[in-house]
Protein backbone atom coordinates (compact mmCIF):
# COMPACT_ATOMS: atom_id res chain seq x y z
CA UNK A 1 0.00 0.00 0.00
CA UNK A 2 1.34 3.25 -0.84
CA UNK A 3 1.52 6.27 2.06
CA UNK A 4 0.29 8.78 -0.96
CA UNK A 5 -3.13 6.77 -1.23
CA UNK A 6 -4.49 7.42 2.13
CA UNK A 7 -5.39 10.71 4.06
CA UNK A 8 -2.48 10.08 7.19
CA UNK A 9 -0.12 12.19 8.77
CA UNK A 10 1.68 12.68 12.46
CA UNK A 11 -1.98 13.56 14.31
CA UNK A 12 -3.13 10.22 12.46
CA UNK A 13 -1.94 8.31 15.87
CA UNK A 14 -2.46 8.45 19.46
CA UNK A 15 1.04 7.44 21.37
CA UNK A 16 1.87 7.77 24.94
CA UNK A 17 4.86 7.12 26.79
CA UNK A 18 6.00 5.11 30.48
CA UNK A 19 9.64 5.92 31.69
CA UNK A 20 11.07 3.92 34.51
CA UNK A 21 13.98 5.16 36.27
CA UNK A 22 16.20 4.31 39.65
CA UNK A 23 16.28 6.67 42.45
CA UNK A 24 20.15 6.92 43.32
CA UNK A 25 22.19 8.52 45.60
CA UNK A 26 24.97 11.07 44.47
CA UNK A 27 27.34 7.84 44.20
CA UNK A 28 25.06 6.13 42.03
CA UNK A 29 23.44 4.02 44.88
CA UNK A 30 20.52 2.71 44.68
CA UNK A 31 18.10 4.77 47.03
CA UNK A 32 16.41 2.70 49.55
CA UNK A 33 14.33 5.63 51.29
CA UNK A 34 10.19 5.69 50.82
CA UNK A 35 9.06 7.28 47.59
CA UNK A 36 9.18 10.79 48.26
CA UNK A 37 5.86 11.81 49.85
CA UNK A 38 6.10 15.12 47.50
CA UNK A 39 4.86 12.49 44.42
CA UNK A 40 1.75 11.89 45.90
CA UNK A 41 0.77 8.12 46.47
CA UNK A 42 1.71 5.81 43.83
CA UNK A 43 -1.34 3.68 43.52
CA UNK A 44 -4.05 6.03 42.79
CA UNK A 45 -1.63 8.79 41.00
CA UNK A 46 -2.00 9.01 37.39
CA UNK A 47 1.16 10.18 35.99
CA UNK A 48 3.62 8.97 38.76
CA UNK A 49 4.05 5.25 40.24
CA UNK A 50 6.30 3.12 40.62
CA UNK A 51 7.52 -0.07 39.05
CA UNK A 52 8.71 -3.29 40.84
CA UNK A 53 10.66 -1.29 43.62
CA UNK A 54 9.85 1.14 45.88
CA UNK A 55 13.09 3.05 44.30
CA UNK A 56 11.89 2.61 40.69
CA UNK A 57 9.94 5.44 39.24
CA UNK A 58 7.70 5.46 36.17
CA UNK A 59 6.56 8.33 34.34
CA UNK A 60 3.42 7.85 32.10
CA UNK A 61 2.21 10.58 30.10
CA UNK A 62 -1.69 10.88 28.97
CA UNK A 63 -2.03 10.06 25.37
CA UNK A 64 -1.00 12.88 22.53
CA UNK A 65 -1.46 13.00 19.23
CA UNK A 66 1.88 14.46 18.18
CA UNK A 67 5.55 13.62 19.43
CA UNK A 68 6.52 17.46 20.41
CA UNK A 69 3.53 17.04 23.02
CA UNK A 70 4.50 14.05 24.60
CA UNK A 71 7.44 14.71 24.70
CA UNK A 72 6.64 18.32 26.34
CA UNK A 73 4.39 16.61 28.72
CA UNK A 74 6.96 14.29 29.77
CA UNK A 75 9.24 16.75 30.57
CA UNK A 76 7.03 18.56 32.54
CA UNK A 77 6.39 15.15 34.39
CA UNK A 78 10.25 14.85 34.70
CA UNK A 79 10.53 19.06 35.70
CA UNK A 80 8.21 17.93 39.03
CA UNK A 81 10.10 14.82 40.18
CA UNK A 82 13.06 16.51 40.12
CA UNK A 83 12.07 19.31 42.12
CA UNK A 84 10.80 16.79 44.62
CA UNK A 85 14.02 14.85 44.71
CA UNK A 86 15.90 15.04 48.13
CA UNK A 87 19.42 15.15 47.24
CA UNK A 88 18.70 12.16 44.81
CA UNK A 89 19.64 11.61 41.34
CA UNK A 90 17.57 10.12 38.76
CA UNK A 91 19.66 7.11 37.31
CA UNK A 92 19.68 7.39 33.27
CA UNK A 93 20.65 3.91 32.04
CA UNK A 94 18.29 1.01 31.98
CA UNK A 95 20.83 -1.86 33.12
CA UNK A 96 21.14 -0.60 36.91
CA UNK A 97 23.39 1.65 39.07
CA UNK A 98 25.26 0.08 42.28
CA UNK A 99 22.25 -2.68 44.04
CA UNK A 100 22.49 -3.81 47.60
CA UNK A 101 22.17 -7.59 47.97
CA UNK A 102 18.80 -8.81 46.89
CA UNK A 103 17.31 -9.02 49.74
CA UNK A 104 18.17 -5.26 50.87
CA UNK A 105 16.29 -4.09 47.33
CA UNK A 106 12.76 -2.58 48.85
CA UNK A 107 9.74 -3.79 46.83
CA UNK A 108 6.89 -1.17 45.91
CA UNK A 109 4.98 -0.48 48.80
CA UNK A 110 1.11 0.52 47.33
CA UNK A 111 -0.66 0.37 50.56
CA UNK A 112 -3.32 -2.07 52.56
CA UNK A 113 -5.79 -2.23 49.87
CA UNK A 114 -6.56 -5.88 48.34
CA UNK A 115 -5.17 -4.57 44.89
CA UNK A 116 -2.26 -2.71 46.45
CA UNK A 117 -1.29 -5.76 48.10
CA UNK A 118 -2.15 -8.03 44.97
CA UNK A 119 0.33 -5.34 43.39
CA UNK A 120 3.26 -6.04 45.90
CA UNK A 121 3.31 -9.68 46.10
CA UNK A 122 2.93 -9.89 42.17
CA UNK A 123 6.58 -8.15 42.64
CA UNK A 124 7.38 -10.63 45.66
CA UNK A 125 6.54 -12.85 43.09
CA UNK A 126 8.85 -11.37 40.53
CA UNK A 127 11.65 -11.60 42.38
CA UNK A 128 12.10 -15.00 43.80
CA UNK A 129 11.30 -16.20 40.59
CA UNK A 130 13.85 -14.29 39.12
CA UNK A 131 15.87 -12.26 41.69
CA UNK A 132 15.18 -8.61 42.57
CA UNK A 133 18.10 -7.61 40.58
CA UNK A 134 17.10 -8.26 37.16
CA UNK A 135 13.64 -6.38 37.87
CA UNK A 136 15.69 -3.37 38.44
CA UNK A 137 16.28 -3.33 34.90
CA UNK A 138 14.52 -0.02 33.03
CA UNK A 139 13.15 0.90 29.80
CA UNK A 140 10.79 3.30 28.01
CA UNK A 141 7.42 1.94 26.53
CA UNK A 142 5.91 3.33 23.84
CA UNK A 143 2.16 3.18 23.38
CA UNK A 144 1.00 3.52 19.92
CA UNK A 145 -2.22 3.40 18.14
CA UNK A 146 -4.27 4.84 14.81
CA UNK A 147 -6.69 6.65 14.86
CA UNK A 148 -10.25 5.06 13.41
CA UNK A 149 -9.67 6.86 10.85
CA UNK A 150 -7.14 5.19 9.46
CA UNK A 151 -8.81 1.64 10.21
CA UNK A 152 -11.43 2.88 8.29
CA UNK A 153 -9.63 3.72 5.17
CA UNK A 154 -7.44 0.46 5.52
CA UNK A 155 -11.00 -1.23 5.33
CA UNK A 156 -11.87 0.66 2.15
CA UNK A 157 -9.30 -0.58 0.65
CA UNK A 158 -9.24 -4.32 1.59
CA UNK A 159 -12.35 -3.93 0.90
CA UNK A 160 -14.07 -5.17 4.08
CA UNK A 161 -16.22 -3.49 7.15
CA UNK A 162 -14.61 -1.46 9.80
CA UNK A 163 -15.55 -3.89 12.37
CA UNK A 164 -13.69 -4.75 15.89
CA UNK A 165 -12.17 -8.60 14.15
CA UNK A 166 -10.48 -6.70 11.03
CA UNK A 167 -8.95 -3.81 13.22
CA UNK A 168 -7.75 -6.68 15.20
CA UNK A 169 -6.57 -8.62 12.27
CA UNK A 170 -4.42 -5.68 11.09
CA UNK A 171 -3.12 -5.12 15.17
CA UNK A 172 -1.65 -8.76 14.95
CA UNK A 173 -0.14 -8.42 11.79
CA UNK A 174 1.17 -4.86 13.08
CA UNK A 175 2.61 -6.96 15.72
CA UNK A 176 4.13 -10.18 13.16
CA UNK A 177 5.49 -7.70 11.34
CA UNK A 178 7.37 -5.50 14.45
CA UNK A 179 8.79 -8.24 15.75
CA UNK A 180 10.23 -10.07 12.75
CA UNK A 181 12.00 -6.33 12.73
CA UNK A 182 12.40 -5.91 16.48
CA UNK A 183 16.32 -6.19 15.65
CA UNK A 184 16.36 -2.75 13.67
CA UNK A 185 15.30 -0.84 16.71
CA UNK A 186 17.89 -2.59 19.25
CA UNK A 187 20.59 -1.63 16.64
CA UNK A 188 19.39 1.67 16.51
CA UNK A 189 18.18 2.56 20.27
CA UNK A 190 20.10 0.23 22.10
CA UNK A 191 22.13 1.92 25.06
CA UNK A 192 22.90 -1.04 27.49
CA UNK A 193 26.78 -2.16 26.17
CA UNK A 194 27.83 -2.46 29.80
CA UNK A 195 27.24 -3.85 33.29
CA UNK A 196 28.38 -3.57 36.53
CA UNK A 197 30.28 -6.34 37.81
CA UNK A 198 27.66 -7.45 40.44
CA UNK A 199 25.02 -7.31 38.44
CA UNK A 200 26.23 -10.33 36.97
CA UNK A 201 27.95 -12.43 39.49
CA UNK A 202 26.00 -15.29 39.58
CA UNK A 203 25.33 -15.75 36.07
CA UNK A 204 27.54 -17.19 33.36
CA UNK A 205 28.71 -15.11 30.92
CA UNK A 206 31.11 -14.03 28.32
CA UNK A 207 31.54 -10.34 29.00
CA UNK A 208 34.94 -8.21 29.40
CA UNK A 209 35.76 -6.44 32.25
CA UNK A 210 36.70 -2.82 32.29
CA UNK A 211 37.25 -2.01 35.19
CA UNK A 212 37.08 -3.68 39.14
CA UNK A 213 33.56 -2.41 38.53
CA UNK A 214 32.67 -2.81 35.20
CA UNK A 215 31.80 -5.26 32.68
CA UNK A 216 31.06 -4.84 29.05
CA UNK A 217 30.55 -6.84 25.52
CA UNK A 218 32.41 -4.72 22.79
CA UNK A 219 30.04 -4.99 19.71
CA UNK A 220 26.91 -5.25 22.44
CA UNK A 221 23.79 -3.31 21.49
CA UNK A 222 21.64 -3.81 24.33
CA UNK A 223 22.47 -6.41 27.09
CA UNK A 224 18.68 -5.52 29.07
CA UNK A 225 17.06 -7.39 25.34
CA UNK A 226 19.66 -10.33 25.73
CA UNK A 227 19.86 -13.28 28.62
CA UNK A 228 21.70 -11.21 31.06
CA UNK A 229 18.49 -8.74 30.67
CA UNK A 230 15.21 -8.40 31.60
CA UNK A 231 14.48 -12.22 30.52
CA UNK A 232 12.60 -15.61 30.89
CA UNK A 233 13.92 -18.96 30.26
CA UNK A 234 10.89 -20.49 31.53
CA UNK A 235 8.75 -19.01 29.53
CA UNK A 236 10.48 -19.09 25.94
CA UNK A 237 11.07 -23.07 26.98
CA UNK A 238 7.31 -23.55 27.87
CA UNK A 239 5.16 -20.80 26.43
CA UNK A 240 4.59 -20.44 22.64
CA UNK A 241 2.88 -16.99 21.77
CA UNK A 242 3.71 -16.03 18.05
CA UNK A 243 0.64 -13.40 17.53
CA UNK A 244 -1.15 -15.07 15.08
CA UNK A 245 -4.05 -13.83 15.96
CA UNK A 246 -6.35 -12.59 19.33
CA UNK A 247 -7.72 -16.01 19.97
CA UNK A 248 -4.45 -18.24 20.23
CA UNK A 249 -2.95 -14.61 21.76
CA UNK A 250 -5.38 -15.06 24.75
CA UNK A 251 -5.64 -18.85 25.04
CA UNK A 252 -1.86 -18.60 25.38
CA UNK A 253 -1.27 -16.12 28.33
CA UNK A 254 -4.59 -18.04 29.73
CA UNK A 255 -2.53 -21.09 29.95
CA UNK A 256 0.50 -19.70 31.47
CA UNK A 257 -2.19 -17.87 34.03
CA UNK A 258 -3.23 -21.34 35.32
CA UNK A 259 -0.59 -24.25 34.69
CA UNK A 260 1.45 -24.56 37.31
CA UNK A 261 5.26 -24.77 37.02
CA UNK A 262 6.81 -27.14 39.48
CA UNK A 263 9.65 -25.18 40.75
CA UNK A 264 7.61 -21.89 41.26
CA UNK A 265 5.56 -24.39 43.37
CA UNK A 266 8.50 -24.94 45.61
CA UNK A 267 8.83 -20.94 46.27
CA UNK A 268 6.06 -21.08 48.89
CA UNK A 269 8.58 -22.12 51.56
CA UNK A 270 6.72 -19.96 53.85
CA UNK A 271 2.87 -21.01 54.47
CA UNK A 272 1.60 -18.59 56.89
CA UNK A 273 2.41 -16.08 53.89
CA UNK A 274 1.92 -15.05 50.27
CA UNK A 275 4.84 -15.08 48.27
CA UNK A 276 3.23 -15.24 45.05
CA UNK A 277 0.04 -14.58 43.31
CA UNK A 278 0.15 -18.24 42.17
CA UNK A 279 2.97 -21.01 41.25
CA UNK A 280 2.05 -20.59 37.41
CA UNK A 281 4.04 -20.00 34.50
CA UNK A 282 2.75 -16.39 34.55
CA UNK A 283 1.57 -15.01 37.82
CA UNK A 284 -0.54 -12.38 35.23
CA UNK A 285 -0.59 -11.48 31.88
CA UNK A 286 2.13 -8.70 33.21
CA UNK A 287 4.75 -11.15 33.43
CA UNK A 288 4.35 -11.72 29.80
CA UNK A 289 8.11 -10.45 28.78
CA UNK A 290 8.26 -9.71 25.36
CA UNK A 291 9.10 -6.62 22.31
CA UNK A 292 5.73 -5.74 21.67
CA UNK A 293 2.36 -6.50 23.23
CA UNK A 294 -1.92 -6.15 22.86
CA UNK A 295 -3.11 -3.83 24.81
CA UNK A 296 -6.30 -2.30 26.44
CA UNK A 297 -7.94 -0.53 29.28
CA UNK A 298 -9.95 -3.18 31.39
CA UNK A 299 -12.57 -1.70 33.13
CA UNK A 300 -13.01 -1.74 36.58
CA UNK A 301 -12.33 -4.91 38.53
CA UNK A 302 -12.63 -6.45 34.86
CA UNK A 303 -10.02 -9.02 33.58
CA UNK A 304 -7.22 -8.06 31.36
CA UNK A 305 -8.29 -10.88 29.15
CA UNK A 306 -11.74 -10.85 29.70
CA UNK A 307 -11.27 -7.22 28.59
CA UNK A 308 -9.16 -8.06 25.61
CA UNK A 309 -11.29 -10.78 24.11
CA UNK A 310 -14.71 -8.50 24.46
CA UNK A 311 -13.36 -5.22 23.21
CA UNK A 312 -10.26 -6.29 21.29
CA UNK A 313 -6.94 -4.35 20.76
CA UNK A 314 -7.20 -0.99 21.69
CA UNK A 315 -2.98 -0.10 21.45
CA UNK A 316 0.22 -1.92 21.25
CA UNK A 317 3.03 -1.62 23.81
CA UNK A 318 6.52 -2.02 22.47
CA UNK A 319 8.50 -2.79 24.98
CA UNK A 320 12.24 -2.92 23.43
CA UNK A 321 13.60 0.34 24.04
CA UNK A 322 16.70 1.29 26.73
CA UNK A 323 16.60 3.99 28.37
CA UNK A 324 18.74 6.63 26.15
CA UNK A 325 21.00 7.88 28.63
CA UNK A 326 21.99 10.99 26.88
CA UNK A 327 18.49 12.64 26.93
CA UNK A 328 17.38 13.51 30.02
CA UNK A 329 13.58 12.10 29.11
CA UNK A 330 15.51 8.40 28.18
CA UNK A 331 13.90 9.15 25.16
CA UNK A 332 14.61 11.87 22.27
CA UNK A 333 12.21 12.75 19.28
CA UNK A 334 13.99 11.20 16.73
CA UNK A 335 13.73 7.63 18.00
CA UNK A 336 9.72 8.42 18.77
CA UNK A 337 9.34 9.35 14.97
CA UNK A 338 11.72 6.45 13.72
CA UNK A 339 8.99 4.17 15.89
CA UNK A 340 6.11 6.22 14.29
CA UNK A 341 7.56 5.91 10.98
CA UNK A 342 8.35 1.53 11.19
CA UNK A 343 4.97 0.89 12.98
CA UNK A 344 3.17 2.42 10.46
CA UNK A 345 5.04 0.64 7.69
CA UNK A 346 4.08 -2.52 9.87
CA UNK A 347 0.68 -1.67 10.04
CA UNK A 348 0.24 -0.91 6.36
CA UNK A 349 2.14 -4.14 5.18
CA UNK A 350 0.92 -7.43 4.20
CA UNK A 351 2.16 -10.07 7.41
CA UNK A 352 2.32 -13.62 7.08
CA UNK A 353 1.24 -16.68 9.92
CA UNK A 354 4.45 -17.01 11.82
CA UNK A 355 4.96 -20.65 11.94
CA UNK A 356 7.14 -22.06 15.25
CA UNK A 357 10.30 -21.62 12.66
CA UNK A 358 9.73 -18.02 12.05
CA UNK A 359 9.13 -17.65 16.08
CA UNK A 360 12.30 -18.95 16.75
CA UNK A 361 14.17 -16.70 13.30
CA UNK A 362 12.90 -13.84 15.07
CA UNK A 363 14.37 -14.28 18.49
CA UNK A 364 18.14 -15.35 16.96
CA UNK A 365 17.49 -12.57 14.93
CA UNK A 366 17.76 -10.30 17.89
CA UNK A 367 19.60 -12.16 20.25
CA UNK A 368 22.18 -11.78 17.31
CA UNK A 369 22.09 -8.46 17.20
CA UNK A 370 21.87 -7.85 21.33
CA UNK A 371 24.81 -9.00 21.22
CA UNK A 372 27.50 -8.66 17.67
CA UNK A 373 24.95 -5.97 16.23
CA UNK A 374 28.25 -3.44 15.57
CA UNK A 375 30.78 -5.99 14.26
CA UNK A 376 30.54 -5.48 10.70
CA UNK A 377 26.56 -5.19 9.84
CA UNK A 378 27.23 -5.27 6.49
CA UNK A 379 28.58 -9.03 7.10
CA UNK A 380 26.76 -9.91 10.85
CA UNK A 381 24.02 -12.11 8.50
CA UNK A 382 20.25 -12.34 9.92
CA UNK A 383 17.10 -14.71 8.80
CA UNK A 384 15.45 -13.03 6.98
CA UNK A 385 11.88 -14.21 6.01
CA UNK A 386 13.31 -14.30 2.38
CA UNK A 387 16.74 -16.32 3.35
CA UNK A 388 20.10 -14.69 5.21
CA UNK A 389 20.68 -11.07 4.82
CA UNK A 390 23.76 -8.71 6.26
CA UNK A 391 22.09 -6.32 9.14
CA UNK A 392 23.10 -3.45 6.65
CA UNK A 393 21.58 -4.90 3.66
CA UNK A 394 18.43 -5.70 5.90
CA UNK A 395 18.32 -2.37 7.26
CA UNK A 396 18.30 -0.68 4.20
CA UNK A 397 15.90 -2.12 2.24
CA UNK A 398 13.84 -1.47 5.24
CA UNK A 399 14.87 2.58 5.12
CA UNK A 400 14.10 2.48 1.85
CA UNK A 401 10.37 1.05 2.61
CA UNK A 402 10.10 4.10 5.07
CA UNK A 403 10.62 6.83 2.79
CA UNK A 404 7.82 7.42 1.40
CA UNK A 405 5.86 7.21 4.88
CA UNK A 406 9.00 9.59 6.00
CA UNK A 407 7.99 11.94 3.13
CA UNK A 408 4.15 11.95 4.12
CA UNK A 409 5.13 12.67 7.62
CA UNK A 410 7.21 15.78 6.97
CA UNK A 411 10.64 17.30 7.34
CA UNK A 412 10.89 16.19 10.83
CA UNK A 413 10.50 12.13 10.17
CA UNK A 414 12.95 12.46 6.90
CA UNK A 415 15.67 14.16 9.25
CA UNK A 416 15.15 11.07 11.62
CA UNK A 417 15.09 8.70 9.20
CA UNK A 418 18.48 9.97 7.78
CA UNK A 419 19.77 10.00 11.26
CA UNK A 420 19.26 6.46 11.21
CA UNK A 421 20.37 5.55 8.09
CA UNK A 422 23.88 7.02 8.96
CA UNK A 423 23.42 4.53 11.92
CA UNK A 424 23.52 1.41 9.55
CA UNK A 425 26.62 2.92 7.54
CA UNK A 426 28.46 4.02 10.63
CA UNK A 427 28.03 2.10 13.91
CA UNK A 428 30.06 4.00 16.02
CA UNK A 429 27.41 6.84 15.54
CA UNK A 430 24.99 4.36 17.81
CA UNK A 431 23.93 5.51 21.11
CA UNK A 432 25.46 1.82 23.12
CA UNK A 433 28.75 2.89 20.75
CA UNK A 434 28.84 6.41 22.55
CA UNK A 435 28.97 4.57 25.44
CA UNK A 436 31.49 2.73 25.29
CA UNK A 437 33.62 5.41 23.72
CA UNK A 438 32.84 7.93 26.80
CA UNK A 439 33.82 5.20 29.33
CA UNK A 440 37.03 3.98 27.59
CA UNK A 441 38.34 7.21 25.99
CA UNK A 442 37.88 8.82 29.68
CA UNK A 443 38.83 5.74 31.49
CA UNK A 444 35.56 5.34 33.74
CA UNK A 445 33.24 2.49 34.92
CA UNK A 446 29.61 2.15 34.03
CA UNK A 447 28.71 3.45 37.72
CA UNK A 448 30.43 6.71 37.66
CA UNK A 449 29.73 7.15 33.92
CA UNK A 450 26.04 6.94 34.57
CA UNK A 451 26.45 9.17 37.92
CA UNK A 452 27.85 12.02 35.97
CA UNK A 453 24.75 11.89 33.81
CA UNK A 454 22.83 11.69 36.23
CA UNK A 455 24.15 14.94 37.94
CA UNK A 456 24.82 16.40 34.60
CA UNK A 457 20.58 15.75 33.93
CA UNK A 458 19.87 16.61 37.26
CA UNK A 459 21.56 20.28 37.20
CA UNK A 460 20.49 20.93 33.41
CA UNK A 461 16.75 20.56 33.83
CA UNK A 462 14.63 23.92 34.56
CA UNK A 463 12.18 23.98 37.51
CA UNK A 464 8.66 23.72 37.23
CA UNK A 465 6.96 26.92 36.42
CA UNK A 466 4.38 27.92 39.06
CA UNK A 467 1.30 26.51 36.92
CA UNK A 468 3.05 22.98 36.80
CA UNK A 469 3.97 22.88 40.12
CA UNK A 470 0.56 23.73 41.68
CA UNK A 471 -1.07 21.17 39.04
CA UNK A 472 1.21 18.33 39.83
CA UNK A 473 1.00 19.57 44.25
CA UNK A 474 -2.82 19.34 43.60
CA UNK A 475 -2.40 15.61 41.59
CA UNK A 476 -0.13 14.46 44.46
CA UNK A 477 -2.71 15.27 47.24
CA UNK A 478 -5.95 14.28 45.22
CA UNK A 479 -3.72 11.11 45.21
CA UNK A 480 -3.15 10.69 49.13
CA UNK A 481 -6.89 11.50 49.23
CA UNK A 482 -8.01 8.85 46.65
CA UNK A 483 -5.47 6.48 48.43
CA UNK A 484 -7.28 7.28 52.01
CA UNK A 485 -10.68 6.25 50.74
CA UNK A 486 -9.71 3.35 48.75
CA UNK A 487 -8.09 1.79 52.18
CA UNK A 488 -11.29 2.83 53.60
CA UNK A 489 -13.30 0.20 51.86
CA UNK A 490 -14.72 -2.91 53.79
CA UNK A 491 -13.21 -6.04 51.77
CA UNK A 492 -12.93 -9.60 51.34
CA UNK A 493 -9.56 -10.83 53.51
CA UNK A 494 -7.14 -10.85 50.55
CA UNK A 495 -6.62 -14.51 50.39
CA UNK A 496 -10.38 -14.87 49.21
CA UNK A 497 -9.66 -11.84 46.81
CA UNK A 498 -6.59 -13.62 45.46
CA UNK A 499 -8.18 -16.95 44.67
CA UNK A 500 -11.21 -15.25 43.25
CA UNK A 501 -8.72 -13.64 40.45
CA UNK A 502 -6.94 -16.55 40.09
CA UNK A 503 -10.31 -18.57 39.41
CA UNK A 504 -10.95 -16.10 36.42
CA UNK A 505 -7.96 -17.22 34.83
CA UNK A 506 -9.34 -20.95 35.16
CA UNK A 507 -12.55 -19.51 33.64
CA UNK A 508 -11.41 -18.11 30.71
CA UNK A 509 -9.29 -21.24 29.80
CA UNK A 510 -12.29 -23.24 30.38
CA UNK A 511 -14.28 -20.95 28.09
CA UNK A 512 -11.80 -21.09 25.17
CA UNK A 513 -11.30 -24.97 25.65
CA UNK A 514 -15.49 -24.74 25.04
CA UNK A 515 -15.22 -22.90 22.13
CA UNK A 516 -12.77 -24.69 20.32
CA UNK A 517 -13.90 -28.31 21.35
Amino acid sequence: MKPSEFDIGETSFNRGIERESLRVTSNGELALTPHPSALGAKLTHPKITTDFSESQLELITPVFTSVDDVLAELARIHQYVHHSLDGELLWPASMPCLLPSDSKIPLADYGNSNVALHKKTYRSGLGIRYGRSMQTISAVHYNFSPDDTIFTQLAAADKTPNTTPYRNERYYGLMRNFRDLSWLPVYLFGASPAITSSFAKAAAHDLIQLDEGTLYSPHATSLRNGDLGYQSETQNGLMDVCYNGIESYIAAIARGTTTPHEPYVHLNTDPSSILQLNSNLLQSEAEFYTSIRAKCIPEANENFLNALARRGVEYVEVRLLDLNPFSTLGIDADALRFLDLLLTFCLFSDSRIHPPTRCLAVTENLQRVVRQGRDSPDKLLLNAPSGARSLSAWGTKVMDALEPWAQQFGEHYVSSLKQQREKLREPARTPSAEMLTRMVDQRIGFVEFGTELARQQHDSIRSPDPDTLSEFKADAEYSLTQLVDREALEEAPFATFLANLNAEYEDIRTSLADTTS
